[in-house]
């Protein structure tokens, strides 16, 4: 990615607004980066991040595709910004103790996979950049400003929340894709079949214990209860660092 004199890349300036729109004087221009940003968030979420291409683009906004690129120098960029765009802004998380700010920033974070699932395809090549992922970042770290942890414990510690997040937000989406293809086999009532005792004895003692019983309301309770459970042991080990140093 190049630089500019600022020292910074091209699409990061763009998306803090320290560059100028394609054209230089002259009638205002019929399209602008806003627009085209929310046409592309639109058409991924329409049809998911492989619907997204220049061409399609044009063809939403009326426009060639060369046109296009005369404000997003390419799509590697275009994605940048529908990345910063689509997540928008975090909820102000303030009036609660630091580990009720972490958990509701940690859901915002999944709703927002959830109304933009796509952003999970997207790969993450670089720490925040953008003004709205910035602002996820910062108030991420001011929900542990309550802790006795070092600067760079916080920035870890929201880094692996963030990881979580991701990984259980497509984790769960990819389950949904393979139960709507007809491609996902009824996962519990393979294991009650084929847990052996002899063979798999703590898998055994799981499917006596009843956690794969049928239950017409799990569908529905099960990524959120899965979410709550590990969410809160990362933040029990938080929690213990924190104390740790309280006592110290």
């Amino acid at each position: 990615m190049t630089e500019t004199e600022s020292g910074l890349p091209p699409v990061v300036e763009q998306l803090w607004g320290l560059r100028g729109s394609g054209r230089r004087g002259g009638p205002k221009p019929a399209l602008s980066v806003p627009r085209i940003v929310a046409a592309a968030v639109e058409l991924a979420d329409a049809g998911g991040l492989a619907a997204l291409s220049m061409s399609r683009l044009a063809e939403r906004l009326g426009f060639t595709t060369m046109s296009l690129y005369r404000y997003v120098a390419s799509k590697d960029d275009l994605l940048v910004l529908v990345l910063d765009d689509a997540l928008g802004l975090p909820p102000d998380l303030s009036g609660s103790d630091w580990r009720a700010q972490s958990a509701a920033w940690a859901q915002a974070l999944r709703a927002g996979y959830g109304r933009h699932p796509w952003l999970l395809e997207l790969p993450i090549s670089a720490l925040p950049a953008g003004p709205n992922q910035l602002v996820w970042f910062d108030r991420g770290l001011a929900a542990l400003a309550g802790t006795r942890l070092a600067e760079g414990e916080k920035a870890s510690s929201v880094l692996l929340i963030s990881s979580y997040v991701r990984t259980q937000a497509t984790l769960w989406l990819d389950v949904m894709r393979a139960a709507e293809s007809g491609r996902s086999p009824d996962w519990a009532a393979v294991v009650e079949r084929l847990a052996d005792p002899a063979r798999f004895p703590a898998v055994a003692r799981a499917v006596a214990a009843g956690i794969f019983a049928d239950d017409p309301d799990s569908s529905q309770r099960y990524p959120d209860d899965e979410f709550d459970f590990g969410l809160q042991r990362i933040l029990d080990g938080i929690e213990v660092l924190h104390r740790s140093r309280v006592s110290a």
